[in-house]
């Protein structure tokens, strides 16, 4: 297809409803880390599609299991048994505390999914969920009205009842909201979209004790943290507490839509015939891109690496906020989700910092209003690593 950026960006301002800030390009392939638009200029990718190419773009293994599959069956829908649904959800249950796999198409489903059997589980009058301020939980209705982001809320009242929030990291505002009408507490190990906060792992041993004390569900959103982003399969195995169900996406398949719920036997069984469903869920495609996301993952040495690259990275960050304290003030996250702090100036600066490292090539995003996150292909080298390092350094230093 011929046509540069602008005569691009052009025919899709007249097609699309503008609910996306995008940047200028039009992107047209990948290798790795690297991106290239429609004028040829290429791009280091520190946000992966947001979390989601985590093996990088085109990964030969991925390319190869879509398209072998792509020739043999695409969809049949979930009225048949498939190969490739059934051998992830295996691997997703022999690297997990789960027993039991539901799939559909995205991480805002694999929520609904969760909420739905949260609810469908505890039966009668309990029905609320608590979710934590500065949470994101999804798009549809009720995944926003979980979210703990007013923001997201305004335009689209009345939103379904049944939704409490609770200020993030205080135990004792989260136990005054329990109560008799309580289903469950729903929470991300690691906030990304509110600027990369993680959650101590003492206040998620206490949240783990609440719900055992009170017959409540733990669920946790793993969207964005999960399938190696923070150098384990799932964030959980790292913080010494195991959730009765948690959602899966992003990265499951590097790129194609999909997403899961897993849970064990006795909370799945709430689930029956007809209780919940979805028509392109698990797709063969979308399912064998995931086998070999997972394959490639679960190969010794993968993530340890990933948090060896994790430490370097967070270390050469924090090395930026030392040498620029009137802009940035430390960094946090964990594993290859990182986020440099920035300070009253720096936020205010935050947006222009993101299009002076675009002009120069890199990509990254500005999250929460509080931090520049980092969220590159889990298989970014060390020396791409040190590109973003040096770009930011020279943007920070010409800053006034």
């Amino acid at each position: 297809m011929s046509g540069g950026n602008s005569s691009w960006i052009a025919r899709s301002n007249e097609v699309f409803i503008a609910t996306y800030n995008r940047f200028p390009t039009v992107l047209v392939k990948g290798q790795g880390c690297v991106l290239e638009d429609a004028d040829g200029q290429k791009y280091l990718d520190f946000l992966a599609g947001i979390a989601v190419c985590s093996l990088g773009h085109c990964h030969p293994e991925v390319t190869r299991a879509i398209c072998a599959q792509a020739s043999k069956l695409v969809h049949v829908s979930n009225l048949f048994h498939t190969q490739p649904q059934t051998e992830l959800a295996e691997l997703l249950v022999a690297h997990s505390f789960a027993d039991r796999v539901f799939f559909g198409n995205s991480g805002a489903e694999a929520n609904e999914a969760a909420i739905k059997l949260a609810r469908k589980n505890s039966g009668g009058d309990k029905f609320e969920i608590i979710s934590l301020s500065g949470s994101f939980h999804g798009r549809t209705l009720a995944t926003v009205a979980a979210t703990g982001q007013p923001k997201f809320h305004q335009g689209f009242e009345p939103l379904p009842a049944g939704f409490l929030h609770a200020e993030f990291g205080e135990i004792a505002a989260l136990e005054k909201l329990i109560s008799s009408r309580t289903c469950a507490i729903l929470c991300e190990p690691l906030q990304g979209e509110s600027g990369v906060r993680p959650l101590e792992k003492e206040y998620l041993g206490r949240i783990r004790r609440l719900c055992d004390d009170n017959a409540l569900l733990l669920i946790f959103d793993e969207v964005q943290t999960g399938i190696g982003r923070t150098g384990t399969l799932f964030a959980y195995e790292q913080l010494g507490v195991v959730p009765d169900i948690l959602t899966s996406a992003k990265a499951l398949a590097n790129g194609l839509p999909i997403g899961a719920m897993l849970t064990t036997d006795k909370i799945a069984a709430s689930f029956t015939v007809g209780s919940h469903a979805s028509t392109f869920g698990g797709n063969p495609v979308a399912a064998a891109a995931a086998v070999a996301t997972m394959r490639v993952m679960l190969a010794e040495g993968f993530f340890a690496e990933v948090r060896r690259k994790g430490e370097y990275l967070a270390e050469k960050l924090s090395g930026l906020a030392d040498k620029h304290p009137k802009f940035a003030q430390g960094q946090r996250g964990l594993g290859l989700i990182q986020g440099l702090i920035l300070t009253q100036a720096g936020i205010e600066q935050g947006q222009a910092i993101v299009q002076k490292l675009f002009e120069r090539g890199l990509l990254i995003n500005f999250a929460g209003n509080a931090v520049l996150r980092f969220i590159p292909p889990l298989v970014v080298s060390r020396d791409e690593i040190d590109i973003l390092i040096n770009a930011l350094d020279q943007v920070l230093s010409e800053l006034v």
